[in-house]
């Protein structure tokens, strides 16, 4: 009799579903991603299910077949989730997910769970974006509450003048979602939260992530955290933990943060695996891919731990050449078997060392390798 493997469905076939099924099949679970593009990169290492995501019949079918269903990206509707959990477990919960959303109501959850935020506003009109500029002040940024990601759906108003420009390049999207003005931060880092929670409450933390962006796009990260206190760390683990316990949170989240003159500022949460925590599969005993899939199964979460130091190395638009990351000690290579497409994430990069100093000396050694100085001299700067 052929045995039957835990099967988990996961909603879109991106990278994160990639890795999340490649971080399935060592425990002898099978992934099942579904996703309305028949090109989506999953189905190079998975099953992938093409069909939309209002394809009842489809999402029945799925819902059949496996134990548990979890998404990829934040942009699944809420409302496909929804309709899932009435017929088997989905994790993240639902209401999580239309949480993270739309970003009024995350903002409003940091603060109802004790973290601060830069001020914001509701827009909808031409008027509230001039009554809100005039509360809030410049320099701000006119997002849309929904579907913006990677910078996508944003403008920056740095004068009055800039309002009009700002509703001509959103305010389309205002009438269909919504837009939020947002105080711009002046911080002096960023920094992420990434955590996990399992069925039974247990709630574990990798060590702190400090990341820069590139046209709103994460460009590099480095774990642990170079020079963050013990005393910071402990308040943005706090605080995650928070907003997981406030959400009944199951699976893996990120809490993006700013740093500014040692406060903590909310900046988005991600309800899934996140680019900021790629570094875990080769730099921590159990990586944000596995212990996800652990979390949404009800199986025990593993170490959160790191090995020593690493830092990851976004790919955007092209992958360069793989060389210089292979020859160095510790390197290892992601290709996530994209076309290649101005401003998409193609792949990445983990350099990992014992300490670090090790680490910088390898990341000097790639940084010349590929002509990527000015995308590694942030982590060479803050590395001793």
């Amino acid at each position: 009799m052929t045995r039957r493997l835990p099967t988990v469905g996961i909603l879109g076939g991106g990278q994160l579903a990639r890795m999340l099924a490649l971080a399935a099949a060592p425990l002898g679970i099978r992934a099942v991603a579904l996703d309305p593009v028949a090109d989506a990169c999953a189905g190079q290492v998975t099953e992938l299910v093409v069909a939309g995501w209002d394809d009842d019949a489809a999402l029945a079918a799925l819902a059949g077949r496996v134990d548990a269903v979890t998404f990829d990206f934040e942009n699944v509707p809420a409302t496909t989730a929804g309709q899932l959990a009435g017929q088997v477990a989905v994790h993240p919960n639902p209401g999580a997910l239309a949480i993270a959303q739309d970003r009024m109501a995350e903002k409003t959850l940091f603060r109802e769970s004790g973290l601060s935020t830069p001020e914001f506003a509701a827009v909808d009109t031409l008027d509230d974006l001039r009554a809100a500029v005039d509360a809030i002040g410049l320099p701000a940024i006119l997002k849309t509450r929904r579907l913006g990601y990677d910078g996508k759906g944003q403008f920056r108003l740095k004068t009055p003048a800039d309002i009009d420009a700002a509703w001509s390049a959103l305010g389309e999207a205002a009438a269909r979602h919504g837009l939020i003005l947002e105080a711009f931060v002046p911080f002096d880092r960023e920094l992420s939260v990434v955590a996990v929670r399992g069925k039974d409450g247990d709630f574990r933390t990798w060590p702190l992530t400090r990341n820069w962006h590139v046209d709103g796009v994460l460009s590099l990260s480095l774990a642990p955290a170079p020079g963050t206190s013990d005393e910071l760390g402990q308040a943005a683990v706090a605080h995650a933990r928070a907003i997981a316990e406030r959400l009944d949170y199951v699976g893996v989240f990120a809490l993006e943060l700013f740093v500014r003159g040692g406060e903590l500022l909310g900046n988005e949460m991600a309800p899934r695996v996140h680019n900021s925590g790629h570094w875990t599969i080769e730099g921590a005993h159990t990586s944000q891919f596995e212990n996800h899939v652990r979390a949404v199964l009800g199986l025990p979460l593993g170490d959160t731990g790191v090995r020593g130091c690493s830092a990851m190395l976004n790919w955007i638009g092209e992958m360069p050449d793989p060389a210089p990351v292979l020859s160095v000690a510790d390197g290892h290579w992601h290709d996530y078997g994209k076309e290649a497409r101005p401003g998409r994430k193609v792949g990445h990069a983990t350099i990992c060392a014992p300490d670090a100093g090790s680490l910088r000396t390898r990341l000097a050694e790639v940084a010349a390798g590929l002509g990527r100085e000015d995308q590694i001299a942030p982590a060479l700067d803050v590395l001793s």
